[in-house]
């Protein structure tokens, strides 16, 4: 045996021991692709696995679910990770009856500010569900690491939102012929108190379509404070930076907008491909303006312990920004072969589509399954890691997760 060979089989012994189990399929992994931590895995019973959150920061506020706690097609309210740019308005001190929200910029034809009982009043109400995901969602998974909060996979969500069109608003205002980007606003403060945490926006063409909300419900109720009560503007299938909490207004601008939070690095990749690890000046950045396709695997529970010889169903959710999602298929050998789920249409633009695959499991042992979504333009998921990029946004790598077969 050569010594590439050699050291390539020592890899593989030392991976597979550090296991309980029989690593079923290890040959057919990656070069180099180690399990999934199982450090803090229990094998149990899948219904028998905890739910938790995890705290990724306190200042400000970042905390995200298990990722099976989004097994739900409308995800609960009290489930959604938590994403603050700075200090957390006193919500308690918010009225809803005097809340108002403005329209003004360079490029609106007269400026305009309606409380929420008239954007209630005045305008017809849509409900949709709309997907907002971090686009530093599953950031801890690029090798090398990025720095920024250490999302695994569960920076997302796809609740009902209830509102009103966001452009039926804009047109109510005018929209000039110079119009280009909108600039969002809200009331939570940068953490030194002075000046705005976030302000972002959108091209005009994103905020004139018919999944862009002014929403002051999520799932039938009010807004939760941690989700941006009491108006959210929720834009589906785009970075959820811009779906601005707390809302107070949106500026139409007659250029891109320069908000807090819009210049380069932020929210923002290279515009040609780099290598791992690559440092990238500002000026070669641009705006990351739609999410891309994605799938999650919901149940069952990674570390679940299933029974051998009965078949068992594994299910998720897929999602492709602006795209819709065309083909789900699920490998459970590392993808030397791949089977096609049952994939549900989206019950509206912006929405994830629910999937699912009944798998028989051949023999005893440590499996990984992993998921693998294609969009309407023919994009798939890559199997291992995306293009690198120094902020850790929009990795799509196939979603993993580990049972046990006993």
């Amino acid at each position: 045996m050569n010594r590439r060979k050699f050291l390539q089989h020592a890899l593989t012994a030392s991976a597979v021991s550090i296991l309980p189990v029989r690593w079923v399929f290890a040959e057919n992994r990656p070069t180099g692709l180690e399990p999934i931590d199982i450090s803090s895995l229990k094998w149990s019973k899948a219904e028998e696995l905890p739910d938790y959150y995890q705290v990724l920061n306190t200042s400000p506020l970042n905390a995200q679910p298990a990722e099976h706690m989004l097994d739900p097609a409308i995800t609960p309210s009290n489930v959604p990770f938590v994403r603050w740019n700075g200090l957390m308005p006193e919500f308690d001190k918010i009225d809803p009856k005097t809340w108002t929200f403005t329209v003004d910029g360079e490029s609106v034809v007269e400026s305009k500010t309606y409380t929420i009982d008239e954007l209630k009043s005045k305008f017809k109400h849509h409900t949709q569900q709309l997907v907002l995901e971090c686009g530093g969602n599953s950031r801890k998974n690029f090798f090398p690491g990025a720095k920024g909060n250490q999302w695994s996979n569960a920076a997302v969500y796809c609740s009902e939102w209830t509102g009103v069109l966001l452009s039926d608003v804009l047109k109510d205002c005018g929209v000039k012929d110079d119009a280009v980007y909108t600039g969002n606003h809200g009331i939570d403060k940068h953490l030194s108190g002075k000046g705005p945490a976030i302000s972002r926006g959108v091209p005009i063409e994103a905020a004139m379509n018919g999944n862009a909300l002014i929403a002051w419900a999520m799932n039938g109720e009010d807004i939760p404070f941690k989700n941006g009560y009491p108006l959210r503007v929720v834009f589906g299938g785009r970075p959820a930076s811009v779906s601005q909490k707390a809302a107070t207004g949106i500026s139409i601008r007659n250029k891109v907008h320069d908000g807090a939070k819009m210049a380069a690095p932020a929210y923002q990749v290279p515009k040609y491909p780099v290598a791992p690890g690559e440092k990238v000046p500002n000026e070669d950045f641009e705006i990351i303006e739609e999410m891309v396709v994605k799938s999650l695997i919901t149940f069952p529970k990674t570390g679940a312990e299933l029974p051998l010889g009965k078949t068992q169903e594994f299910r998720g959710h897929a999602w492709a920004g602006q795209r819709e999602v065309v083909k789900l298929e699920v490998s459970y050998d590392y993808g030397t072969r791949w089977h096609e789920a049952e994939l549900a249409k989206p019950v509206n633009p912006g929405a994830w589509q629910q999937w699912k695959i009944n798998l028989d499991l051949p023999e005893q042992g440590y499996y990984e399954i992993w998921a693998k979504a294609t969009d309407s333009e023919g994009d798939s998921q890559p199997v291992v890691q995306p293009q690198w990029n120094p902020k850790g946004y929009l990795f799509n790598g196939c979603h993993r997760i580990a049972v046990r077969v006993a």
